[in-house]
């Protein structure tokens, strides 16, 4: 893949990725979080697996079987509580430090990927990752002055963590399976999970509020965040390295300020930008190779 495309790819990921949170909290609005998961994963999986089968992805050569049970599975950590946490966690938590948050998965992907997958964790590629992790915080400093609940951050690191999870097993288990196959299965795990989560939690189908607002944000959830932009983040994490692929959101935190600022009106001051220095030279470092020499191991 020639390097503008690669480009534009990552610009299209991080854009469509980090418009989720702030029109998640537009989505809560409109209905109970876990129910309103639990449809979108649900009518991506049929259009993503509905897709596959008709055009023969789905086949395979009689010896081998797509492990359905194993990737719907693997959706129950990589979709359901990453981003049931996450969405419990915005009914009291800002989608901007939502946003933050999450972004803080390359930190983790890259120091396990070393012992879990024997990816190199070259100097450049350490420098890089601390820089963004600099950066992050330093915008997160400010978010949490204002005053986010605890509780609510607490659910969001730890849908964080079983985003970083879901990541390294995803690399580790599923490396030549259809990509329509992977995701759409998936994201059926979830959709099945977080539907019987809600229901036994005591959110209700009653609860929805009918209209545009409804209407806008799950078309949005299932064709550009739930099937182009998933689809394309696991096409990128089977190009490159887990801890390059991941690299990625470190994007995420001015974005995400940016998008909540202009969807949502959270306010934004003029400092957290500041971070977008360290988190914009830590990208450049942890996703590129030093082209001088072949990098040293940490």
């Amino acid at each position: 893949m020639s390097r503008p495309a690669y480009l534009l790819l990552v610009l299209v990921f991080c854009l469509t990725w980090s418009s989720a949170f702030p029109t998640a909290k537009l989505a809560i609005s409109v209905g109970p979080p876990l129910l309103y998961l639990g449809v979108r994963f649900s009518i991506a999986a049929i259009l993503l697996v509905g897709f596959a089968k008709a055009t023969g992805r789905a086949r395979t050569d009689g010896k081998t079987r797509v492990p359905w049970l194993g990737l719907m599975g693997l959706g129950v950590i990589n979709f359901a509580f990453y981003q049931g946490m996450a969405w419990l966690g915005m009914r009291t938590v800002s989608g901007g430090l939502t946003t933050i948050i999450t972004s803080l998965n390359p930190v983790l992907v890259s120091c396990l990927a070393a012992p879990v997958l024997g990816e190199r964790l070259t100097w450049r590629k350490f420098t890089g990752l601390v820089l963004g992790f600099a950066g992050a915080v330093f915008v997160v400093r400010n978010r949490v002055a204002i005053g986010e609940d605890l509780a609510g951050i607490g659910l969001v690191l730890i849908g964080m963590v079983s985003l970083t999870i879901g990541t390294l097993l995803i690399k580790r288990l599923a490396p030549g399976i259809d990509l329509f196959i992977l995701t759409g299965a998936q994201q059926g795990g979830a959709g099945i999970t977080l539907l019987a989560l809600g229901l036994a939690m005591g959110e209700r189908f009653t609860q929805f509020v009918p209209g545009a607002l409804l209407v806008e944000t799950m078309l949005w959830f299932v064709f550009v965040v739930s099937i182009a932009s998933f689809l394309l983040w696991f096409f990128l994490l089977r190009r490159g390295t887990a801890a390059a692929a991941s690299s990625l959101h470190f994007l995420m935190p001015p974005l995400g300020l940016l998008m909540s600022w202009g969807l949502l009106g959270e306010p934004l001051h003029p400092i957290d930008l500041l971070g977008v220095i360290p988190v914009a030279i830590g990208i450049r470092l942890a996703t590129t190779e030093s082209p001088a020499r072949k990098a040293v191991n940490v």
